[in-house]
């Protein structure tokens, strides 16, 4: 029987006390902070419930209206919904999944993009990311294509929603 994520941390207090952990998955902010969360993670199987928790308690809800094709990722086996927006110059997006692993990873998107101003969107690392998680060699082909046809529709939204600077 595997542990919860949340168990996990709470059991290992001497690596807590070097660096504060989240008291829960809300709390999660920046991509660092599950890098570290991960690196505490024994099994696959733990990482694979955290993301399932992780897609399960920080994404926004996505409203009905939403749930349209206009909104589907292609290029993902599983559905994906993904609205992008800009306000004040940032980049935003709402999504869901019909798929508890890809809702996941559809968070940790949201916590590597959403609120990065438009201009740095197409800087980040996606690849980079995606290796040091172990996300490469521990996810199906499927998704692996299923989470870069995420990143390049949100670029893709991020480089034709921004006006040419004159």
């Amino acid at each position: 029987m595997h542990q919860r994520p949340k168990d996990i941390i709470r059991d290992r207090q001497s690596l807590a006390q070097k660096k504060p952990q989240p008291k829960n998955m809300t709390q999660l902010k920046t991509i660092e902070q599950i890098e570290e969360l991960f690196d505490l993670l024994e099994s696959w199987e733990d990482r694979y419930a955290f993301l399932i928790d992780l897609g399960k308690t920080t994404l926004p809800a996505l409203e009905s209206q939403y749930y349209r094709d206009e909104f589907l990722v292609k290029g993902c086996t599983s559905k994906v919904w993904l609205v992008p927006r800009i306000e004040g110059g940032r980049f935003y997006f709402d999504a869901d999944s019909d798929a508890f692993i890809v809702k996941g990873l559809v968070a940790l998107l949201h916590i590597i993009y959403s609120g990065l101003k438009v201009e740095d969107i197409a800087a980040i690392d996606s690849h980079s990311i995606f290796a040091r998680l172990g996300l490469d060699q521990n996810l199906s082909p499927n998704r692996r294509n299923g989470f870069f046809a995420m990143v390049e529709r949100m670029k893709d939204f991020a480089i034709h929603s921004t006006p040419p600077i004159s």
